[in-house]
């Protein structure tokens, strides 16, 4: 009997499967989208660089992006140390360049910007505050006042016409009576100068009072108010809040010129109508450039706390994680097969054994095994790969195991053996193939936990070396810096949306290799 026609048609059903893997819209265009993100990633020095990705100075072609020169080369100085500052040199010497072509975003992912660079970009902050003011006045039973105090002069001129309106006002005449008699009488309030006079509410005491406390308090109709603008619109920010008078317009305007100076400036007071004491200021103050430093034209995702472009580390992040993380399945998928199909294949003392090391190895402390070997040989991607792949293989081995003890008994693998076929070319070319699908099911699920178990260790401090673009290393800024919002949003979407199209990609793989849906009898 011929091995190859007991061999299950695995091209055949690849096929079917990579059809209705196709059919499935979703998964279909995550693939399209990862792979597409992917690609932008890998050609990250051609989105975001601060090199010129060609330069034509003197007659010759330079690649800045991709190869390193010497000042001598550009300029012939004699200088010959590494040429680093393009920036400047296309300011300074924009007469020796002939030709220049620059990425779409002018920002290395290890570029540091200065405070200059964001300077024309600071914006004036204003807020409104009401202030608030209160005086307590004493009168007796005949509406005399025996005396004030309190904030009294912002109450100056409406405070002698104040017994007349209490005496033209029966409410009032009512309280005032149940108290003098000490019965209990409820708060009262009245509009009086813009603002209120009231009666506390009232107990009875041992004695009956013989005079009694009135409170008086300024308007607060004026309600808080906060912007953030550039200092062109200050006018136009001022225009929205009505409550301030033309002359209080012309102060604050005043006061934003002086703080553009980088001095500070007193609250402007927002003068009443009737009065000479404030009822509102306004606290004016330049914004101060500090790092991380928020979202301006050309840099649209910020700056982190070193002051380098978080839009370019982003993508360069993307770049890694994808690419650790494809690495990573790689290397799984092969230390996980191979054991696996050498525990299944064999069967016996060769099974037992394969499972005692495997539980023996998989109970070894990852985490301190990654602080260890960091600390003794220096953080890099390649001891991070290997040493995520030394552990990460136990569970597709896990599968292939099953695969294999499930397939070693089927009639085309005894087939083989007759033949005498060696173990080696059975296990690889017959049973292998037929084992994979919960392999290929597993795949983009373990591409996911890569970039996850990447950017943990990057948060925790572990990962790659300090410096290199990492969502992880965003995050754990953003723990630091509370208000800088960006560091924790963008870094946490980039690394929300490929998870996300990973478990789509992989919900369409096991839907696709899942033979119940489609089988003939069901």
């Amino acid at each position: 009997m011929n091995a190859h026609a007991l061999t299950p048609r695995f091209s055949r059903r690849s096929g079917q499967a990579w059809a209705r893997f196709r059919a499935h819209r979703r998964a279909w265009a995550s693939l399209w989208i990862l792979a597409g993100l992917y690609a932008l990633s890998l050609g990250a020095e051609l989105l975001c660089n601060d090199k010129p990705l060609l330069l034509r100075s003197g007659g010759r072609t330079f690649l800045p992006a991709f190869r390193s020169y010497t000042q001598d080369a550009l300029l012939g100085n004699g200088v010959h140390t590494r040429m680093t500052d393009y920036r400047g040199f296309l300011a300074d010497h924009a007469d020796r360049v002939d030709a220049v072509v620059l990425a779409p975003f002018r920002s290395g992912v290890h570029q540091t910007f200065a405070a200059a660079d964001v300077d024309p970009y600071r914006r004036i902050a204003l807020d409104l505050a009401p202030v608030s003011h209160a005086a307590a006045v004493q009168f007796t039973p005949n509406l005399t006042i025996l005396h004030a105090y309190g904030d009294t002069n912002y109450f100056t001129g409406a405070l002698a016409a104040l017994p007349d309106l209490l005496r033209d006002a029966p409410d009032f005449q009512r309280g005032v009576a149940a108290r003098l008699r000490n019965e209990a009488a409820p708060a009262i309030d009245l509009p009086f100068a813009g603002g209120t006079v009231s009666l506390a509410p009232f107990a009875p005491r041992p004695a009956p009072p013989a005079s009694f406390r009135a409170i008086l308090r300024s308007p607060d109709h004026i309600r808080p108010g906060r912007v953030r603008v550039a200092p062109a619109r200050v006018a136009e920010a001022l225009a929205a809040w009505r409550s301030l008078s033309k002359a209080d317009v012309s102060n604050v305007l005043a006061a934003a010129t002086v703080a553009r100076g980088g001095d500070w400036v007193a609250p402007v007071p927002v003068l009443g109508a009737s009065t000479n004491d404030p009822i509102a200021e306004v606290r004016v103050a330049y914004e101060t450039v500090s790092w991380p430093f928020r979202p301006v034209p050309g840099h649209p995702m910020g700056f982190d706390s070193s002051g380098r472009d978080v839009f370019a580390r982003v993508v360069y992040a993307m770049r890694t994680s994808l690419t650790f993380g494809l690495a990573l399945v790689a290397a799984t998928l092969l230390l996980g097969a191979a054991a696996g199909a050498v525990q299944g294949y064999f069967a016996g003392w060769v099974d037992i054994a394969g499972q005692r090391f495997t539980e023996i190895w998989a109970a070894l402390p990852f985490l301190y095994i990654m602080i260890l070997l960091g600390n003794t040989l220096g953080r890099s991607f390649g001891l991070l790969l290997v040493c995520y792949a030394a552990f990460n293989w136990i569970g597709a081995a896990a599968y292939v195991r099953a695969e294999f003890l499930r397939l070693r008994t089927r009639a085309f693998v005894d087939a083989a053996r007759c033949q005498g076929l060696s173990s080696a070319r059975i296990i690889f070319r017959h049973v292998l193939p037929n084992a994979l699908t919960p392999i290929i099911t597993l795949l983009p699920f373990a591409l996911v936990g890569a970039i996850g178990s990447l950017a943990v260790l990057d948060y925790l401090g572990f990962g790659l070396p300090a410096g290199s673009a990492s969502w992880g290393e965003l995050l754990n800024q953003a723990q630091t810096f509370r208000k800088a919002w960006w560091l924790i949003l963008y870094p946490s979407l980039a690394l929300f949306t490929v998870m996300l199209l990973g478990v789509f990609i992989g919900e369409g793989l096991r839907d696709a290799l899942d033979p119940r849906p489609y089988s003939k009898l069901s």
